[in-house]
């Protein structure tokens, strides 16, 4: 593993996972809910914990880290994996997505693109960790996540977006720092 993408226990990190060509998925709420409940089952079975977090309509970001001496690189790879496979079943087995045709094509599309991958490529390879290793630098990162749907023109206030850490009454449970 490149020592650019190695994480390691108990620090907290910036992480950014994209969905190919930044494919607007999750403006369906049956795809945004796929990864929103994965989220929890990692953070109640997976040991990670979130610190912040924004589901936009094509990427995730997170301020996280992992309470065990696990790997938080080898659990995003099984997230990705996983979420994946979940939201390609969906995308196919329903019948009310409008979009269902043209986003399998794309996924296809993407995935003739690299070898690693047989019928469809969801998320982009790279999630790059970086390393949060102040205070400030913390904050300022979460202040950038909070203000991702504001400046999409998603919302006027940040609180008022539903996948976020900043939404007091949003589905993920935050952990303190």
């Amino acid at each position: 593993m490149s020592e650019f993408r190695k994480t390691y226990p108990h620090e907290i990190y910036f992480i950014t996972l994209t969905v190919v060509g930044w494919i607007d998925v999750f403006t369906r709420k049956r795809y945004a809910e796929i990864v929103i409940e994965n989220l929890i089952y990692c953070q109640q079975k997976e040991g990670l914990k979130i610190f912040a977090y924004v589901l936009m309509s094509n990427h995730l970001h997170l301020i996280v880290n992992r309470e065990s001496e696990k790997n938080l690189t080898e659990l995003l790879g099984r997230f990705k994996s996983f979420t994946a496979k979940e939201i390609l079943k969906s995308i196919a087995s329903t019948s009310e997505e409008s979009r269902k045709e043209w986003l399998l094509y794309l996924f296809a599309f993407f995935a003739k693109k690299n070898k690693q991958y047989h019928k469809y490529h969801f998320w982009q390879y790279t999630n790059y960790p970086v390393l949060l290793d102040s205070t400030a630098i913390i904050e300022q990162k979460i202040n950038y996540i909070h203000e991702n749907p504001v400046k999409a023109g998603k919302v006027t206030d940040e609180s008022y977006y539903v996948y976020s850490s900043a939404n007091p009454d949003g589905p993920i449970l935050i952990d303190e720092l």
